[in-house]
């Protein structure tokens, strides 16, 4: 089997002018606004305190998003704190004005009017702004790369959005998304890659993610856990890990978590990145991977920019890697619970596990200083969005190399 690559973070360090984006007041502000939401609720975290013990830590805690909006995944509190904060600046107040209600008022239609929203999705982004746009009375456009799964358009049209499985990869739809916003009255792109001259929304995204990690922490101090001592978290464009290491660095400044932050290997531009000179790298071609969220080649600049000052490692993990921790998660040790994770979402711990059982990963084990004192964070970013595949993997056994 392939092996997780990784790589110590040495590049050098900016003026880090994009940590203020995450700043605590920032996230109180998304944080506020996604608690107007009908249906709002804090999503489970998970505290497999048999497995911590199986792999010699002292706490293991996975955030499930599965249970966010019944959309199965966290991406909706992204792209709906994007429109959001759009819909405000355009009318001209504050976020802090605009609850839910008020977005979907017949007032506030009336003088907003109505947009087409843009964007690009492997699936869980696309669903979030669909279903975001559809309860604000707007318009959602959504391309989706090759190799994309009916399950997931299918998700996207029943909420009433134009979408459809594109013959290109992932970038290629975001350049698409952009393309076809430019030449349409109101179009507006919602994207969470940011590159030059897009930066706002991105901005906007990533402080919309902060809301998950900003949970996590308050229900890690409800356990008795005053901060976690290590973060694991997923990338594709780095616009998660970007948000939930802005957040911790900003919520602990003094003595920040360790972070490493996981790719899939055959679209690890970030990994490649940091194992280069720190410039930004963008991978090309199809980038297969049953990893459908993280098969994203080109990084946020934005986020690419707080990860470099901030994060100690980055992975590159093979498709076995998330797809055991899929089945690891969903029959736990006897007395934890169950997560159903994705992919996308279980490839986090998959890396953890490794690292902690398999002696071939001592050095990594080592340079993250992972020992019986570790308090680690993960965050399980989406459940069986794909049914059958997930069944495929957790059921049959589906072996990946």
């Amino acid at each position: 089997m392939k092996p997780i690559q990784w790589v110590k973070n040495t590049m050098p360090k900016t003026d880090d002018a994009n940590l203020s984006i995450m700043s605590l007041d920032q996230m109180e502000k998304a944080r506020a606004f996604h608690r107007t939401i009908p249906g709002y609720a804090p999503t489970p975290l998970a505290h497999l305190t048999h497995m911590a013990s199986h792999l010699g830590l002292k706490d293991v805690c996975v955030k499930d998003e599965s249970y966010r909006f019944g959309l199965n995944s966290f991406k909706v509190l992204g792209g709906s704190f994007a429109m959001a904060k759009y819909i405000a600046k355009q009318t001209g107040r504050d976020i802090a004005e605009l609850d839910f209600s008020t977005l979907t008022s017949d007032q506030l239609r009336e003088e907003f009017g109505q947009a087409t929203f843009f964007t690009a999705t492997d699936g869980n982004h696309g669903r979030g702004v669909a279903w975001a746009a559809n309860r604000l009375r707007q318009k959602a456009v959504v391309f989706m790369p090759k190799g994309s799964t009916q399950n997931r358009l299918n998700h996207i049209l029943a909420e009433n959005a134009t979408a459809t499985i594109e013959e290109v990869n992932y970038d290629e739809c975001v350049r698409m998304a952009a393309a076809e916003a430019a030449k349409t009255k109101n179009g507006v792109v919602v994207q969470d890659t940011a590159w030059k001259g897009y930066e706002e929304i991105p901005s906007w995204i990533m402080q919309g993610y902060g809301s998950m990690a900003m949970e996590a922490d308050e229900q890690l101090h409800e356990l008795g856990i005053e901060r976690p001592t290590h973060v694991f978290v997923q990338a594709g464009v780095g616009s998660l890990a970007g948000g939930v290491q802005g957040f911790f660095a900003n919520r602990y400044p003094e003595n920040p978590p360790i972070v490493c932050v996981v790719e899939a290997d055959t679209a690890a531009c970030l990994y490649k990145g940091a194992a280069g000179d720190g410039a930004e790298y963008n991978v090309t071609g199809d980038m297969p991977t049953i990893m459908a969220g993280l098969a994203c080649g080109e990084p946020n600049t934005t986020s690419w920019d707080i990860l470099k000052n901030h994060v100690s490692v980055f992975a590159a993990a093979p498709d076995w890697v998330a797809a055991k921790a899929m089945r690891m998660l969903a029959a736990p040790i006897k007395g934890d619970p169950q997560v159903i994770s994705g992919e996308s979402g279980a490839v986090t711990f998959g890396t953890l596990c490794e690292i902690m059982t398999n002696p071939d990963y001592i050095e990594l084990k080592e340079a993250l200083k992972l020992n019986e004192n570790s308090r680690v964070l993960l965050f399980s970013t989406e459940g069986d969005t794909d049914p059958e595949r997930y069944k495929e993997i957790v059921w049959d056994g589906r072996d990946y190399k």
